[in-house]
């Protein structure tokens, strides 16, 4: 019988038999024994710490990393070291996904060109000073649906976002259009908005209407992708976190998906950097 079995024997019949006369009647050392029955007690421990951060993952679809999941742990005042929750993770098998890298692509005509004013400078001392933007598209077997959405650098929240079933200049302009609604009265005065050099951002309907809302157009180098590094990796993370995983079949599935994970993404998602979710930093610079 292996060590571990009589161990189990024993500590079964612990109350019934001392417990050297069972290590002696079995062959095994009582500190063999003490070091099992310590163990069972860190292995419930574990089980427990592991079900908290289950029942979260499953709130948060899976998406926290261990430094992300480690933070919520604190809010809630339970006190692990970083390493301990990643082997619990590990152990249980409640990891998130390993993120895709996302294909760039470079679309269209070029007609109004603009300089790269934010020139990789993504940071912003208050909101809605610094502004990226940028379209991608999620696939369902009923077709492409498109997602143009604004980001502000200040405390990563996605200001606004529109989605169609075409790639369109109305895309990105409607877009900017409910952005100014929602924020129009707390915009900085010199408001930068940077974007790639797709054929929407180069067009003079782009030019005009930014001109009208008194925004300074900024624009990422040709060939040049991680100049707008911050509106692509807002689609990797929304890719990665979400649209891998669930696969919406049809552009209906997919608007839900987007809609309800921007909310998320927005109010719940804790950013490691700042240890708060963006809404919660936006709001205490408003305080």
């Amino acid at each position: 019988m292996r060590p571990k079995f009589k161990y189990q024997v024993i500590y079964r019949h612990r109350t019934e038999y001392p417990v050297s006369v069972m290590c002696q009647f079995f062959g095994v050392s009582r500190s063999g024994y003490y070091s099992y029955v310590s163990r069972m007690g860190s292995a419930d421990k574990d089980a427990v710490l592991a079900g908290k951060i289950k029942e979260h993952q499953d709130r948060c679809h899976q998406t926290y990393g261990y430094r992300r999941m480690h933070l919520w742990l604190e809010n809630q005042g339970i006190h692990h070291n970083p390493k301990t929750v990643l082997r619990i993770m590990k152990k249980y098998g409640i990891l998130s996904e390993i993120r895709r890298k996302r294909k760039w692509q470079n679309l269209g005509q070029q007609i109004h060109r603009y300089k790269n004013l934010l020139n990789r400078q993504f940071f912003a001392d208050k909101p809605n000073s610094k502004w990226v933007t940028d379209i991608s598209y999620i696939q369902t077997k009923e077709g492409v649906l498109y997602l143009s959405m604004i980001r502000d650098l200040y405390d990563n929240s996605i200001v606004a976002y529109k989605t169609a079933t075409q790639q369109t200049i109305n895309l990105v302009l409607d877009t900017i259009r409910l952005a100014m609604k929602k924020e129009k009265k707390r915009v900085a005065a010199e408001l930068q908005l940077h974007s790639d050099q797709g054929f929407q951002y180069t067009s003079t309907a782009y030019f005009k209407l930014t001109q009208s809302y008194g925004i300074t157009p900024s624009m990422s180098r040709r060939g040049n992708p991680y100049d707008n590094a911050m509106a692509e990796n807002f689609f990797s993370i929304l890719k990665t976190e979400c649209i891998y995983r669930h696969k919406p079949r049809t552009l209906f599935e997919a608007q839900n998906i987007v809609d309800e994970y921007i909310y998320f993404y927005n109010n719940e998602r804790i950013q490691t950097s700042t240890k708060l979710t963006p809404l919660e930093l936006r709001c205490q610079f408003a305080a």
